[in-house]
């Protein structure tokens, strides 16, 4: 049974703003006697149980991440992979029609709509995106073997990029410090980063999880093809060489970026009609793309040596004791 309770500390003060604000901290006891725990918005209680209940296909597909660790880059490849290279159709209809946000409506407080109601409708084989921890996932997804694949990013240019969508998105407009402040001492929404990642790491290392396969950001930057290889043969697909020679064409940067489908732009509007301060409704002519940066190591942008050393010290405890690093 999964408990809650409204979490003030001196973190979530400073980063409440319109589109995240009123956070909860979720528990749960597990046999061994230990906690688990995150950290939701008040927005998604609600949609708790429907989730938990949520039936799950074994030809579901799951892209799973930490926010802002490559999620569109990944489902857009996804989707196409496991939809016969169907470019056409990708044109046609939006990433979030395609390969919709599960818990949507219970991750920013102003959104409207049953983000739930419309997974649960979607025509099988379904294509789920979401960004929530192990512990919150529906309850059928610990025996039905549906597919699912979670990217994980290095800590420093995962905050680095939250911190941008804040921003733009949710509509913060406190110092970065204090939001670096507030994901170093798992304060902010589907915190704690590093209890993700490892859940999501040992679960894909189980004897029986062939279901789950686990990428990094990084792995994508370096050889986007080799993952295109990787997770083409965990969807059980083939492709020649040339259809693999277009694919990775299509999911650059620069592409990803000017495809109508993928950049959200409705998503961006929609902030700058609702989570904006009138001030800043005034004074912002930002250039903010949903597609951003797109490199490994933007992070040296925004931060300071001294939080680059605190980021550090976390990546060290995430990653203690499991055969796991950030892989730069």
């Amino acid at each position: 049974m999964i408990r809650y309770d409204k979490l003030n500390n001196a973190y979530t003060d400073r980063i409440d703003c319109p589109g995240t604000e009123k956070h909860y901290r979720l528990s749960r006891s597990i046999p061994n006697g230990d906690e688990q725990w995150c950290i939701m918005i008040e927005k998604f209680l609600p949609l708790l149980k429907p989730i938990q209940r949520m039936p799950v296909y074994e030809d579901d597909v799951w892209v799973i991440t930490f926010p802002k660790c490559g999620t569109t880059w990944t489902q857009e490849m996804v989707w196409l992979l496991n939809n016969n290279l169907d470019y056409a159709r990708a044109a046609k209809l939006t990433l979030e029609e395609r390969f919709p946000f599960l818990e949507l409506s219970g991750a920013l407080s102003l959104m409207d709509g049953d983000s739930v109601g419309r997974v649960q409708d979607l025509a099988r084989p379904r294509h789920i995106k979401s960004h929530l921890p192990v512990m919150l996932l529906p309850d059928a997804l610990r025996t039905v073997r549906a597919k699912m694949i979670y990217v994980s990013r290095n800590p420093k240019d995962a905050a680095t990029s939250f911190y941008h969508h804040y921003r733009n998105i949710v509509g913060y407009d406190g110092p970065r410090e204090d939001f670096f402040d507030a994901f170093l001492n798992d304060s902010l929404i589907y915190a704690p980063f590093g209890e993700h990642v490892r859940a999501y790491w040992e679960w894909s290392n189980r004897p029986d999880a062939g279901n789950c396969l686990f990428l990094t950001y990084e792995q994508m930057k370096r050889d986007l093809r080799g993952v295109i290889g990787r997770v083409s043969a965990f969807l059980g697909k083939q492709y020649s060489s040339s259809e693999v020679d277009e694919l990775e064409k299509h999911l650059s940067v620069e592409s990803m970026r000017t495809n109508k489908s993928c950049n959200m732009d409705d998503l961006l509007e929609w902030a700058r009609n609702t989570t904006y301060s009138e001030e800043r409704k005034k004074l912002s002519k930002s250039n903010f793309k949903f597609i951003r940066n797109g490199t490994v190591g933007s992070y040296r942008q925004d931060m300071s040596d001294e939080y680059v050393q605190r980021f550090e010290e976390y990546e060290q405890a995430i990653t203690e004791g499991i055969d796991f690093d950030f892989f730069f």
